[in-house]
């Protein structure tokens, strides 16, 4: 039973991304902010149990990524859209996903084989994101307006990290379509 959990609580912060999306939207910053706040968590626990208890599936390593890229982007969009996140930032934030998610699908129809491994600068901009995301909707859902001088240079870190992670993916990709092809060893 508890090989299926970490993919439940994936699917879970699934599931509130839309809810995330229409709570930012009607203002219900307070709620936005816990559910946030309880999706963050839940990635946590996930990959713990998946850990702890070797509950890895090939299913989870799809499911978990996409769920938080999910929640990330959609939470960026909509505070762009409720005016608490400069447009310029989500489109290159966006940006940087779709490349990504074109380049993969690039590879794979090209029948090159990807292994996603993020790495360090992508690790930092994730957490750069989800801080930047996480401390907009603690100063406008808590009120709490005397963060703002902390969060602001957010901006600028999750602009420059994002764009390092977006040429350490571009700068891998261009060199899996530029290896020579691998060739099977003789058989005999």
């Amino acid at each position: 039973m508890i090989q299926h959990v970490p993919n439940l609580l994936s699917l879970g912060r699934l599931v509130s991304v839309p809810i995330e999306v229409w709570l930012i939207l009607e203002g219900e910053m307070t709620w936005a902010f816990w559910l946030f706040v309880i999706a963050g968590a839940s990635d946590g626990v996930d990959g713990f149990i998946a850990r702890f208890w070797r509950a890895r599936s090939a299913l989870g390593a799809y499911l978990d990524p996409v769920a938080d890229k999910a929640l990330l982007v959609c939470t960026f969009l909509a505070l762009a859209k409720a005016g608490h996140l400069p447009t310029w930032l989500v489109v290159l934030v966006v940006s940087r996903d779709i490349m990504i998610v074109g380049g993969v699908l690039l590879l794979y129809n090209l029948r090159i084989a990807v292994v996603m491994q993020p790495s360090f600068i992508s690790k930092v901009n994730t957490l750069v994101q989800i801080l930047l995301a996480g401390g907009i909707l603690a100063i406008v859902g808590l009120e709490l307006e005397s963060f703002e001088p902390l969060v602001r240079p957010l901006f600028f870190l999750a602009a420059a990290t994002t764009l390092a992670s977006g040429a350490v993916y571009l700068a891998q990709g261009w060199q899996l379509l530029n290896a020579p092809p691998r060739v099977p060893p003789p058989v005999g």
